[in-house]
């Protein structure tokens, strides 16, 4: 419980109590005592609300700036332009990949909720959708071969879809939903995490890169 909160409840409670109080002095026909009473107990009533409202507005501040695994990585080079990348998921799940090219890619579905859902405790959704290959050099991206592999699960319910073709069903709730990727040379061994925000994805080396694996 955030001090915040603690701060509302109180005010909240001494404003019940002087509503109590208030009444009291008003059946004892103290008029002037009575509205005397009542004034403090609505001040001590907006001040709570104005620090659940701020405590509320920080909950959702630290909710857009959440962050959190997606994946860990670990890429081995093959060859020259071509790399085995093992991937480990939270759930468990993991996956072998030889692709071509000179780093590895990422990508995943975004659905980014709008502050008042944050606060309620649904943060930014995300898939990840396929791994592959890229290559540093333009043209090599336009003659040199592509792989890529689907990495999402199947899933009964696509809320991502559903969103796409109901837009406006869920219009109050969804503040974006888009589509992020994410690159890091596979040159050498090395191993990384994948990292979802409310930004999208990003990579971040693991301090042991060069013996670690998933």
């Amino acid at each position: 419980m955030s001090a915040l909160t603690i701060v509302a409840m109180i005010f909240a409670v001494l404003a019940a109590l002087l509503v109590i109080l208030s009444i009291a002095v008003f059946r004892k026909r103290r008029i002037l005592g009575g509205i005397g009473a009542l004034l403090v107990g609505l001040l001590c009533l907006s001040l709570g609300a104005l620090a659940a409202a701020v405590g509320i507005g920080v909950q959702g501040y630290r909710a857009l700036t959440h962050e959190e695994v997606a994946a860990t990585v670990r890429t081995e080079p093959v060859g020259p332009g071509h790399f085995r990348a093992t991937v480990l998921l939270p759930d468990g799940r993991t996956g072998q990949f030889n692709i071509m090219g000179d780093a590895f890619y990422v990508d995943a579905h975004i659905l980014k909720w709008k502050p008042i859902v944050n606060v309620l405790g649904l943060h930014t959704g995300y898939v990840l959708d396929r791994v592959g290959g890229r290559y540093h050099a333009v043209e090599d991206e336009q003659q040199r071969p592509h792989t890529v592999f689907p990495l999402g699960p199947a899933r009964a319910v696509d809320v991502f879809a559903f969103v796409r073709r109901h837009p406006r069903v869920l219009a109050p709730l969804v503040d974006a939903e888009y589509g992020s990727g994410t690159f890091v040379g596979a040159e050498r061994p090395a191993s990384f995490e994948v990292r979802v925000s409310t930004t999208g994805l990003l990579i971040r080396p693991l301090a042991d890169s060069t013996t670690r694996a998933p």
